[in-house]
C-alpha cells in the first residue's frame, strides 16, 4: 500500500470497527476514539495467555490457543509454550504446524501461518510498525504476514510486517526478513538476502 493510499485510508471514518480496520490496513493514529479497545483486547488475551504459557497438556494448550484465536487449532499442532500474542483473533494457524519454545506474534496487521510450518525457538512474528516521521511515530501501521506450506523459520529469526514466505523455503537462524521470499529458497542475513535455491 503506498503513501496515498494510506492517507486516504487513515481519513476514512473511526466509526468502523477498529480490528476490520487493521486487517485492512489502515494507519490507526493514537488519537483514534476505538484505540483503547486494542489495549482492553491485548490484556484479554493476557489472562489465556497465562493458564496456556502455564499449561503442560497438548490438548489443553491447544484449547486454550483456539480461545485466543478464536479458530479451531487443529490436533497436529504442536506448541511448545511459552507463546507471546498480544491479540490472537488475527492468526491463523494450519495444519501439521510446530511452534517451539518463546516464540512471539504481534498479529494485529494478520498472521497466517500455513500447513507443515515448523517455526523454532525465539521466532518473532511482527506484522505492526510504526512511521518514520517523529510526528507521527506513535500511530500504529498494519501490514499482514503470511507464511506458506513447509516453511521452516530457524531459531531467533524475525520476520518484519507485510512479508510473505513462500512454500518450501527456510530463513536460516538470527535472520531479519524484511522482503518477501519466493518459494523453495534459503534466506538469511540482515536483511535476508538469498543463500541458494532448494532443489
Amino acid at each position: 500500500m503506498d503513501q496515498a493510499q494510506n492517507q486516504e485510508n487513515s481519513s476514512l471514518p473511526a466509526d468502523r470497527d477498529i480490528f476490520e480496520r487493521l486487517l485492512n490496513g489502515e494507519i490507526i493514529p493514537p488519537s483514534d476514539p476505538q484505540a483503547y479497545r486494542m489495549i482492553e483486547a491485548s490484556y484479554d488475551t493476557k489472562n489465556l495467555l497465562m493458564q496456556m504459557n502455564n499449561a503442560s497438556d497438548p490438548k489443553e494448550i491447544r484449547d486454550l490457543l483456539s480461545q485466543i484465536t478464536g479458530n479451531q487449532i487443529d490436533e497436529s499442532v504442536t506448541v511448545f509454550t511459552p507463546l507471546y500474542i498480544n491479540y490472537g483473533k488475527h492468526t491463523k494457524i494450519g495444519k501439521n504446524v510446530f511452534i517451539n519454545f518463546d516464540c512471539t506474534f504481534l498479529d494485529l496487521g494478520g498472521i497466517t501461518i500455513e500447513d507443515g510450518v515448523l517455526i523454532a525457538p525465539k521466532v518473532s512474528l511482527l506484522s505492526e510498525g510504526h512511521p518514520i516521521s517523529p510526528n507521527q511515530r506513535h500511530s500504529l501501521v498494519p501490514k499482514p504476514i503470511h507464511i506458506k506450506k513447509n516453511v521452516w523459520i530457524g531459531a531467533n529469526a524475525t520476520i518484519l510486517q507485510g512479508v510473505t514466505i513462500g512454500e518450501n523455503s527456510v530463513v536460516a537462524a538470527g535472520s531479519v526478513v524484511s522482503n518477501d521470499v519466493p518459494d523453495n529458497v534459503v534466506v538469511g542475513g540482515i536483511p535476508a538476502r538469498i543463500i541458494k535455491t532448494i532443489q
